[in-house]
């Protein structure tokens, strides 16, 4: 599941990347004047005095390649006349030609609505992607964000004070201190209490302290925070002072247990099995299986397992089963309050690993040339030496020439000295068996005349299906031709994965999935070898949709809770409702929000959703009626 979740993911991500065209930046629709950053100075005079006194105030907002997020961004600034700086470049991070824009609200009474920005900026464009504009900003708060499509959760707020808190442009310092029981792994037991202080030094003051539980949005901080519901919490805080000056948001993470007795409901058992897998599904040697619990309330207490029906015995390790044939782990766990879950079972297959190769490989040698009626080379010979291993495969082709030392064999050899010749040749596989020295001879005499000493011409091209990131859908073709106008194509030659070259007869066609490299080359009759020409390529499995029936409402519904979470489509078939799974059998309410919590975890760290949006989904799940 883990390997499937991130080949999606990754998926997603690139065609996220892919979906906006790059089209020339502009600036257009903003108040004031876009110039980049090698503009000509402002002429003397008043047009310069307003100049300078806006620069007085810049304020900076970058953008990388993350369509998720500004780079940088400031949080404050004083009312007056404004530098705005927007740079999206490959200095900021930007390294693939994204398009962003710094675009300010106007159309919500909850904003400032004086300032009209839309810049787009694109480190491909004639400025680089770094534009100023002058604007003139008034008290209150802006919202700013990227208007290019999908890029919607780039967006923040900028708050504009009188500036009455004189030079003070420091923010205050907050910090948090947690009081309650803890148990041995730190959870607080029935209740923990959250106290927030602030501290602005020698500036303006502080003004306000606020928190954020869980994604509910910020609300003000009047008293400690008491979390007195099992669960796992996330709380964020801040601080601001008189002159405006925000801190930047702490988050802090608590867990409070059920006290003992109280707790009713059982832990959440999960199973990962994981090995090397064939192409039946089966588990080749060995398969190895994971177990993991959580439990809320008071805390796992023991996980234990049976394998194939020999008794539950305590689970301390992953389970490790190496016996050919079927097998079925069941599992279950225990918490501190004495709950036992209902048992889950797990079944699989493992198959014997092939046998150890002790084979060496099986190699043979091809002379051809122009031959007299005694049988001897005219000019010259070309030696094929072609080897095959049906075990690990061939590692490596060696000849000697007339008793010299062995050295690689990486082209056909050409034998142009006129005499008797001896070519001796062997293999090595992957398993270091090496072949007994097979052995050639062949006789040398006077060459051509004129002789042929052109290299024929080969060239290859590879067919079949692709999909959007180039990848052959299920196999891909290889086609290889090669002409010489002179002594004419002796044979044509390629390897495929391998330093071992074999004669090529017609299409290859290539199955196994994965990053191929596919070496060619041709011989003429003179003995002259093409430079060896690679084409590289990758074979991709069929797209599988695993969740042919799937729920695709434009929000992830729990229960008879709507989380305004996108039921974003995770790239394999499944949307993460689909993986929510609320209509799924679930045996308690608890299970339900401990399985959701994992599902959410799992998609905001593979950037699937945000952290605001797992805690939104973690928040609806709670409040849902799935499982009561």
């Amino acid at each position: 599941m883990r390997h499937k979740l991130s080949r999606l993911l990754a998926a997603a991500a690139v065609s996220a990347l892919v979906a906006v065209p790059l089209a020339p930046a502009t600036a257009v629709e903003y108040a004031g004047e876009v110039t980049p950053a090698s503009a000509t100075p402002v002429a003397d005079g008043p047009a310069k005095e307003a100049a300078t006194q806006a620069a007085d105030q810049v304020l900076t907002f970058t953008a990388s390649a993350s369509v998720s997020a500004y780079a940088s961004a400031p949080a404050t600034a004083a009312a007056g006349p404004t530098t705005i700086v927007f740079e999206n470049s490959t200095a900021t991070g930007n390294n693939i030609g994204m398009s962003h824009t710094l675009t300010f609200e106007t159309g919500s009474s909850e904003y400032n609505q004086d300032v009209t920005l839309d810049i787009l900026a694109n480190p491909l464009d004639t400025n680089g992607g770094r534009y100023e504009a002058e604007v003139n900003l008034t008290p209150g708060t802006y919202r700013y964000f990227c208007a290019i499509p999908g890029h919607g959760t780039m967006s923040g707020e900028l708050v504009v004070t009188e500036g009455g808190g004189g030079d003070d442009t420091t923010a205050p310092t907050v910090t948090a201190e947690v009081q309650g029981d803890q148990n041995d792994e730190g959870a607080y037991v029935g209740a923990a209490t959250v106290n927030l202080a602030a501290d602005d030094g020698d500036g303006s003051g502080v003004e306000s302290v606020e928190y954020d539980l869980d994604g509910a949005g910020y609300a003000p901080y009047t008293a400690p925070v008491v979390l007195d519901e099992p669960g796992t919490y996330m709380l964020e805080y801040r601080a601001t002072d008189v002159a405006g000056n925000t801190s930047e948001p702490e988050m802090l993470h608590v867990t409070v247990v059920a006290p003992d007795g109280e707790d009713t409901t059982p832990p959440v058992v999960t199973a990962e099995v994981t090995g090397d897998l064939d192409g039946d599904g089966a588990y080749v040697g060995s398969a190895s299986v994971n177990l993991t619990a959580r439990d809320p309330g008071s805390g796992v207490a023991g996980i234990e397992y049976d394998l194939d029906g020999a008794g539950y015995a305590a689970y301390t390790a992953p389970v490790v089963v190496d016996e050919p044939g079927e097998h079925t782990v069941t599992y279950r766990a225990t918490d501190r309050a004495g709950n036992v879950s209902e048992p889950g079972s797990a079944t699989f297959t493992v198959v014997e690993a092939p046998p150890e190769d002790t084979a060496p490989p099986t190699v043979t040698a091809e002379v051809t040339g122009e031959q007299d009626a005694d049988g001897a080379y005219v000019g010259s010979a070309t030696v094929q030496v072609l080897a095959e291993d049906t075990g690990s495969g061939v590692e490596s082709v060696e000849y000697s020439l007339d008793g010299a030392a062995y050295a690689p064999y990486t082209d056909a050899i050409v034998v142009d000295v006129t005499g008797a010749h001896t070519v001796s040749y062997r293999a090595t596989d992957a398993a270091g068996n090496t072949s007994e020295p097979g052995t050639v001879d062949l006789v040398v005499v006077g060459g051509q005349d004129p002789p042929d000493t052109t290299q024929p011409i080969a060239s290859a091209q590879v067919d079949g299906d692709q999909d959007d990131e180039g990848f052959y859908l299920g196999s891909a073709t290889v086609t290889i031709t090669a002409r010489d106008d002179e002594s004419g194509v002796a044979f044509i030659e390629y390897a495929l994965d391998s330093p071992a070259f074999r004669e090529y007869t017609g299409a290859v066609e290539v199955t196994e999935p994965g990053s191929h490299a596919f070496a060619y080359r041709a011989t003429d009759n003179a003995g002259n070898v093409t430079r060896t020409g690679t084409l590289r390529f990758d074979v991709a499995r069929g797209e599988i949709d695993a969740c042919p029936v799937s729920d695709e409402r434009p929000t992830v519904i729990i229960g008879n809770k709507d989380s305004k979470v996108t039921n974003y489509d995770t790239g394999n078939g499944c949307t993460v409702a689909d993986l929510v799974d609320a209509d799924g059998g679930w045996v308690s309410h608890s299970a339900f929000v401990s399985h959701v919590t994992q599902v959410a975890d799992q998609l905001d760290d593979a950037d699937v959703i945000t952290a605001q949006e797992a805690t939104k989904l973690i928040r609806a799940a709670r409040q849902s009626d799935v499982g009561r």
